[in-house]
């Protein structure tokens, strides 16, 4: 249950140091109350929460598991922001006898305590000093306006108190409850700190919105204007927003945009790509959980564009494998004229590769054809026994 007690604060103009750009916001709060929030208060966060208070620091979750809250979800992952410095941390920490594991965090100023056997991230609130579209040099702030500017979307901005107090300073709530994705300030800084947020945009747009096509015009052309700083980005960060696109809601609006702003060429995927072919396989697999790959096999037309995608984005092995695979037999490898047997020819393909994951891959073939009877069967059918007499 939200319990709101809307309080809406003067305006604040704040200048961003170091930058031109002015940005208005309003700080609005409101009180949680919800059984996902209260299942959060295990043994080790009511100690963590209780000994940042005896040391007069400032703790409250941040970003993505408050966005969860409020829609109603238990996150899975919960990260905290404070205002103490990563050195007052460890200091506290280390008083109190608490072991800290995973160090490598720290410059940035995260830093990992151990209670109740449970692990907690906390990271000083930052304000970034310079960005190249890809990494950011941080300094430390106890202004928690200030840590909010530099995230990326409103709706990710967000800090909540252990009271229940939501902190919200760029309308990210109000965002979330329309199902609006926007970024904080302007678009096209926030994408020039990091190349990566034009794919963090696709996927939670895809995560959050109900409906496609209403996109904010200014945050296109700031995507197509930028497209090219995701060639600096590595492949395998770029494999982790894709894949989670790919499994999203509004997939088919997604691809297409990706490929209107010219995004595309960046990430690896063909320039040729058969539109056509991916809008008759997103409907195919729609509601039966297809595997990232098998849904973006469908813009391949030749197995060569799966070597080429490996190439940029170093793919998990299995994942290249089973694209190929797809490319390979979607015309050929097709069910049975003699309708007693239809799956015949998936079995024997099954069979006669003797690769543990060849089910899983004719499968996931199964999913882009659109056999989804044969797929029911394929599913609850498994490899006869073979007599020990024919290996002799």
């Amino acid at each position: 249950m939200l319990r709101c007690l809307y309080h809406w604060h003067k305006p604040v103009l704040s200048c961003r140091w170091s930058r031109l750009c002015l940005l208005k916001q309003y700080l609005f709060t409101m009180k949680l109350q919800s059984p996902e929030f209260q299942s959060l208060f295990t043994e080790g966060l009511k100690s963590l929460t209780e000994l940042f208070v005896k040391e007069n620091h400032e703790l409250r979750i941040a970003g993505g598991a408050v966005r969860d809250l409020l829609n109603g979800v238990k996150p899975q992952d919960v990260d905290f922001a404070t205002t103490a410095t990563p050195i007052q941390m460890k200091e506290m920490f280390q008083s109190a006898g608490i072991r800290m594991i995973n160090n490598r965090g720290e410059k940035h100023g995260t830093i990992t305590a151990r209670l109740h056997e449970e692990n907690f991230e906390i990271t000083t609130l930052r304000i970034d000093v310079t960005t190249d579209g890809r990494h950011a040099e941080v300094e430390f702030t106890t202004d928690w306006q200030k840590d909010a500017e530099r995230r990326d979307l409103t709706i990710n901005s967000m800090f909540l108190g252990f009271d229940g107090t939501l902190f919200d300073y760029f309308n990210g709530y109000e965002d979330l409850k329309n199902k609006k994705i926007r970024f904080v300030g302007q678009a096209k800084q926030r994408i020039q700190e990091d190349y990566l947020r034009i794919l963090r945009y696709f996927r939670f747009y895809g995560r959050i919105v109900d409906k496609p096509g209403d996109h904010d015009p200014e945050t296109l052309e700031a995507i197509a204007e930028n497209a090219k700083g995701l060639a600096g980005i590595s492949g395998e960060r770029i494999w982790v927003e894709l894949k989670k696109i790919l499994v999203g809601n509004h997939v088919n609006h997604l691809i297409h945009l990706i490929y209107d702003l010219d995004v595309a060429s960046y990430i690896g995927l063909p320039a040729n790509a058969s539109l056509e072919e991916f809008d008759k396989v997103s409907k195919n697999v729609e509601g039966f959980s297809p595997k990232p790959m098998t849904l973006l096999a469908s813009l391949f037309k030749v197995q060569d564009d799966v070597t080429k995608l490996d190439l940029r984005l170093k793919i998990a092995k299995e994942e290249k494998n089973l694209g190929l695979f797809i490319v390979k037999n979607r015309k050929d490898l097709i069910k049975a004229a003699d309708t007693s047997e239809p799956l015949k020819p998936y079995q024997d393909c099954i069979i006669d590769s003797r690769e543990p994951d060849a089910t899983t891959r004719v499968c996931e073939l199964l999913k882009y054809q659109g056999e989804h009877c044969l797929l029911k069967e394929m599913q609850q059918w498994s490899i006869p026994p073979f007599p020990a007499s024919l290996f002799l």
